[in-house]
């Protein structure tokens, strides 16, 4: 399993966290929340409904939600 970024187009805060999984070497699977089919639905899962992102699903599975997201 590899990371999972979900992301939004033009978010800033998504550029660098993906920017930072990049420089750490992490192989990552990027989903666009505004395209992907059911991405919304597993966003909202994953934050309980705040619907912000970037959200980073690490390869252990924990959930990490960026402060001052979009």
């Amino acid at each position: 399993m590899s990371v999972v970024i979900y992301t939004k187009p033009g978010c800033p805060y998504c550029t660098t966290a993906r920017n930072e999984l990049i420089a750490r070497g992490a192989e990552y699977q990027e989903i666009d929340v505004t395209t992907a089919p059911g991405a919304q639905e597993r966003l909202a899962e994953l934050t309980f409904g705040s619907m912000m992102v970037p959200v980073v699903v690490e390869e252990d599975g924990s959930v990490q939600v960026a402060a001052g997201g979009g």
